[in-house]
């Protein structure tokens, strides 16, 4: 029998592969493949998040909480269009500003503790530095506009087709101290980490109880996959993080285009693999 090492709120449900299926029929699966909690990815179809605001917010306020399901992470779509955190031009900052404060109200609303991000990215024809300082003025305006909300932000690193800024360890590293905010902590994102070539116990080597949060996937390494579809060690990460007393969410951020005609089932896979790791 496998050892008992999370807690039953610990895995964390998401919503991308979710993509041509509405919201309370997301919730619905999810609640009935077993998970408590939730991180809410602020995308169609399920939320429409601009600059302007989130519309019929009142209304995936209420499903979400008559849901039951706990909101553990709030992530704002930042990888796709214009809303990225190392924007150029004085209108694009100022409509990145506006739409990632709506990520940061609807969070406070929803009485969700964090708040994800990353580095965003700069033009391959301009000066990497130059990125690299207009994310780092974007993300100390962020963090105090989540530090008036109560809020903290959860930073991960990505892979370096998705990213020239931070996409590695030793970079979120040396991102987070140059930023030097206190209410930002690094996360892990299995597939970006496996990716890089590191492993959990560098992350822990680095960061130790600093890490909030993980997007805790299967993978080949590169996709982001239902546990069970990819080669990843489950029990080695799970004797990682029981070695260093982590108790923070395990978001399943299952991307894979193969899971869109039925994500209900890679979620059931998923949970099904790791309920034979939880406790109570």
């Amino acid at each position: 029998m496998a050892e008992k090492i999370i807690t039953a709120e610990q895995p964390a449900a998401m919503g991308i592969h979710y993509h041509y299926y509405s919201l309370p029929y997301m919730l619905e699966q999810q609640k009935r493949a077993g998970y408590r909690s939730i991180e809410l990815f602020c995308a169609a179809p399920h939320v429409h998040m601009t600059a302007e605001g989130v519309a019929d917010r009142a209304a995936l306020v209420k499903a979400l909480r008559d849901s039951g399901l706990r909101v553990v992470c709030v992530t704002p779509d930042n990888c796709m269009g214009p809303w990225q955190y190392a924007a150029a031009g004085a209108e694009q900052i100022g409509q990145c500003r506006r739409y990632f404060r709506h990520a940061l109200e609807l969070a406070a609303e929803l009485d969700c503790p964090y708040v994800a991000c990353h580095s965003g990215w700069g033009l391959l024809d301009e000066p990497r530095e130059e990125a690299w300082k207009r994310s780092l003025d974007f993300m100390s305006w962020y963090c105090q506009e989540a530090e008036k909300l109560g809020l903290t932000l959860v930073m991960e690193s990505l892979r370096a087709a998705e990213t020239n800024l931070v996409n590695s360890l030793p970079q979120l590293v040396r991102y987070l101290r140059e930023l030097g905010a206190k209410n930002i902590r690094p996360m892990i994102d299995t597939c970006a980490m496996a990716v890089a070539g590191e492993s959990m116990e560098e992350w822990f080597d680095a960061f130790g109880t600093q890490i909030a949060h993980m997007h805790f996937v299967d993978g080949t390494p590169y996709f982001h996959l239902a546990w069970g579809d990819g080669d990843r060690s489950l029990e080695g990460y799970l004797s990682v993080i029981q070695a260093n007393g982590y108790t923070g969410a395990l978001t399943q951020e299952i991307t894979d285009g193969r899971y869109y005609d039925d994500p209900a089932k890679a979620d059931r896979q998923s949970y099904q693999i790791l309920r034979a790791y939880m406790g109570a």
